[in-house]
């Protein structure tokens, strides 16, 4: 049973799973079948998000979070890593339940329990976001993934304050994470770009034409996070997907780089539904065991950088694989 305390905490956070629905948010979409499922995304967050509240022991909210149908299960873990790190903010001490989330049941979702915490961010001070990462060694992909916070970060602002951040496309302060502000910025505007997704209801010429209306310095990073949304959500048909791929004209590989990180998510999850499959083919030219496999391979000779992230090393490894070797295709 939910204490009080607990109680308080779900209501100053959380929105209802009304508040979340793009009607709500003031989306310029047409509902529709697919916008329902997109829809499901959000609601599946706040469930997990709940749930984390709610519950005393990781047990328990780890048996609740397998109720969740295995393609949106996922991003009910992203709520709960929000919601965990929230309470650890709140209760510091030795022990971590994000932690211990993040490298138990819910290790198969890292990527997005990574996103989760970022969300988390969003709801706390900036003074608090130095220890919002728990050391998470053993885990796939740390540290270098953990800049999928700040795109979670960037993801919140957008879509819950979108006028703000994409219809007047500002810009949050930077923020030193991992030591490089400047970053900090990019790895937002990836966020921003998967908002985007869900923002347009998944329809690509609006997508696009949104994207258009940034500075160009800005564009390369919303196409990255346009990919990997439309890959990891769905929300179109492969007609759809390529439409999308033509609209990003020279950004293709930027695409296709948000598209693999999908197929990565995904295939270490374990559960890949047929609308990756179908994305992952049309903007990456690859089937998803490849794409998650040259994840893989084009970082295997190591991510280092002068003065650049592991993580935007990683991205431009990809990037020049599409670019140079021409395997995007329909």
């Amino acid at each position: 049973m939910a204490t009080v305390f607990g109680s308080v905490r779900r209501h100053i956070f959380t929105p209802s799973l009304h508040d979340v629905t793009f009607a709500a948010r003031g989306f310029p979409v047409t509902p529709s079948a697919a916008t329902r499922r997109l829809e499901a995304i959000p609601q599946s967050v706040i469930c997990g998000f709940e749930w984390g509240i709610e519950t005393k022991t990781n047990d328990e909210l780890e048996r609740r979070l397998e109720f969740i149908d295995a393609p949106l299960r996922g991003f009910a873990y992203e709520g709960a890593a929000m919601a965990l790190t929230v309470l650890d903010a709140m209760r510091p001490g030795n022990r971590s339940r994000a932690r211990e989330l993040l490298t138990g049941a819910g290790r198969p979702h890292t990527l997005l329990t990574y996103i989760g915490i970022g969300f988390a961010m969003s709801h706390l001070p900036r003074p608090l976001w130095r220890n919002v990462i728990p050391d998470l060694s053993g885990t796939p992909y740390y540290p270098t993934m953990s800049w999928l916070a700040v795109d979670g970060y960037g993801f919140d602002l957008a879509y819950f304050h979108t006028d703000k951040w994409v219809w007047q496309q500002r810009r949050p302060a930077p923020y030193a994470w991992e030591g490089d502000p400047e970053y900090f910025l990019r790895a937002c505007d990836q966020g921003v770009g998967r908002a985007l997704w869900f923002i347009h209801g998944g329809q690509p010429a609006d997508v696009a034409a949104t994207v258009a209306k940034f500075a160009e310095h800005r564009r390369a990073d919303l196409w990255s996070g346009v990919g990997l949304a439309a890959t990891f959500a769905g929300g179109t048909d492969p007609e759809g997907y390529a439409t999308l791929r033509t609209l990003a004209a020279g950004h293709v590989p930027e695409l296709a780089q948000g598209a693999v990180f999908a197929a990565k998510a995904r295939d270490l999850a374990g559960c890949v539904p047929e609308h990756t499959n179908e994305a992952v083919g049309v903007l990456t030219g690859l089937s998803v065991p490849v794409a998650s496999k040259l994840a893989d391979d084009v970082a295997a000779g190591g991510l280092r950088g002068e003065g650049v992230p592991a993580y935007e090393v990683w991205r431009r490894l990809l990037h020049a694989h599409f670019a140079e070797t021409e395997t995007v295709a329909y």
